[in-house]
């Protein structure tokens, strides 16, 4: 390759901050400023810190500037994440340099600040720790100092080019007044850094909803629009970068089975290897029997499942498939089944999704069953939860794990569910369950709605439940109106009147 033909591109800088090296496709540009934005809340300062805490890690000192709380204040409560800044200080990896307000200090009017010496300061602890990165919190704090903000932004440029004349990489954190509007308070801040970054902490439908969103990358590619994040006690930010998974995974044409011989036979063989089947029922249908017999298929054939439970305990769990001769405790036992039941309101719905990827990678399944998606809904707005769902399946489809989602439906004869619309385009394989009311008798049936790459049974039909599970047999006749749930009885008077309808001349 000749020189001509070298690429011209930036080099970046892993953050660490799990999902956000992916969203910003390899991390920080090197060397460069990036402002970090956002409303009262929205985890500014821990976004700063993490910078620092991931780069050590890294064997990247670093040195944080703090304008607003003190050292003291922000050891102890970066504590909680397990950061142990003071240990980092002590081996000479850490550097605070202390700009914050002092216990009795009165306001400084323009031509008392100046921040020149805090230059110095900053690039004399640069020198002590070999500091490859730098954050500083918060920049807003500086104009309430100094009116002038002519002086600031010359001040401001100046620490910028510094940092960029040592080839440092920096975080510089800034206020937003609303989470939709002006990057900054004070307009200045953006047009120090070459990259921001906005963090939001919106309250949509009475739940709050933290997001990012890489506003302005100079010269570098990254992804688009707002993605979900959370704070974990145990790992500070967790971005959930829904748009990175691309469509180029393989597929498999291998045939599994569902745990049922006769839902094979519908489904033309049993479910492919890495598909996403949704259940859709009312309550009391069958669906957890379904999952029953899916995590007990598996183990059968000596594959590893995995059930997340939203709505029942284990010990319900355990008595139920005892009820339908599948022992779910011996499973456990062995190692085969794992069992992981949650309230939903536990959490917020991104909590969750990242605990259930720490399971799945912790785990290693080759079945996944969660029961129910619905139980889920509500603990997020429309957009949250679709988001939950595509992270869901992208989890299971990367790791090339066959899933299995319930979900209920509003009505109890049957309908769409708000989560089913939700969720439906999502997966490979839709089977639907539903009462139906014959001459004043309630009868189930099952119906396989979409299967993607394959051939199957489109007859709705009916299914009975005993001791040793479900029992699939005749279609329906002379019924129409199941699936919409409204069933309606039809002569054979009526069926002969409409068959000649479309009979050859």
């Amino acid at each position: 390759m000749t020189q001509q033909q070298l690429p011209d591109f930036i080099e970046k800088v892993k953050t660490g901050i799990s999902g956000f090296d992916l969203l910003s496709e390899g991390g920080l540009p090197q060397g460069r400023t990036t402002l970090v934005a956002g409303t009262a809340g929205s985890a500014k300062t821990i976004f700063a810190c993490q910078f620092l805490v991931e780069g050590i890690k890294e064997r990247q000192n670093g040195v944080f500037v703090t304008f607003e709380e003190s050292p003291q204040a922000i050891r102890k409560n970066m504590r909680g994440f397990g950061w142990d800044i003071e240990q980092w200080e002590a081996e000479k990896k850490w550097a605070f340099v202390d700009a914050s307000p002092k216990s009795g200090n009165r306001p400084l009017v323009s031509g008392e600040y100046d921040l020149g010496p805090l230059l110095a300061r900053l690039e004399y602890a640069i020198e002590q720790v070999q500091a490859q990165r730098v954050s500083m919190d918060s920049l807003g704090a500086v104009f309430s100092y100094v009116p002038d903000m002519a002086q600031v932004r010359g001040d401001l440029f100046d620490i910028a080019w510094a940092l960029r004349e040592r080839e440092i990489t920096s975080v510089l954190t800034s206020e937003r007044t609303q989470e939709y509007g002006d990057i900054s308070r004070y307009g200045v801040e953006e047009f120090v850094a070459d990259n921001v970054v906005i963090l939001r902490n919106v309250l949509v439908e009475e739940k709050r909803r933290r997001t990012v969103e890489i506003l302005k990358y100079r010269g570098t590619p990254h992804q688009h629009g707002e993605f979900p994040f959370t704070i974990l006690p145990d790992q500070g930010i967790v971005v959930l970068p829904l748009s990175a998974s691309k469509l180029e995974r393989k597929s498999s044409r291998r045939r599994v089975t569902s745990g049922n011989a006769e839902l094979d036979g519908m489904c033309g063989g049993g479910f492919f290897r890495d598909s996403i089947i949704l259940i859709s029922g009312a309550t009391g249908t069958g669906k957890t029997l379904i999952v029953t017999e899916f995590l007990a298929g598996g183990v059968n054939q000596g594959e590893r499942c995995l059930l997340f439970a939203f709505e029942e305990s284990r010990e319900q769990l355990f008595r139920n498939a005892a009820g339908w001769g599948r022992d779910f405790e011996q499973m456990e036992r062995d190692g085969n089944l794992k069992i992981v039941c949650r309230y939903p309101e536990e959490t917020g719905l991104e909590n969750h999704l990242v605990k259930i990827k720490q399971i799945i990678e912790e785990f290693q399944p080759d079945r996944v069953a969660v029961d129910s998606v619905s139980a889920l809904e509500k603990l997020a707005p429309f957009k949250g939860f679709r988001e939950f769902i595509l992270s869901l399946n992208a989890i299971l489809k990367d790791e090339r794990i066959m899933g299995l989602l319930t979900a209920n439906t509003t009505s109890l004869m049957g309908g769409m569910s708000v989560t089913e619309s939700h969720i439906s385009t999502n997966t490979d394989s839709i089977i639907l369950l539903r009462y139906v009311e014959v001459y004043g008798e309630i009868r189930r049936g099952l119906t396989v709605l979409k299967m993607r790459g394959s051939k199957h049974d489109k007859e709705i039909r009916e299914f009975t439940i005993n001791e040793s599970g479900m029992h699939i047999g005749k279609p329906f006749r002379n019924i129409t109106g199941i699936l919409s749930g409204t069933p309606t009885y039809m002569n054979q008077s009526e069926i002969d009147r409409l068959g000649s309808l479309f009979e050859e001349t």
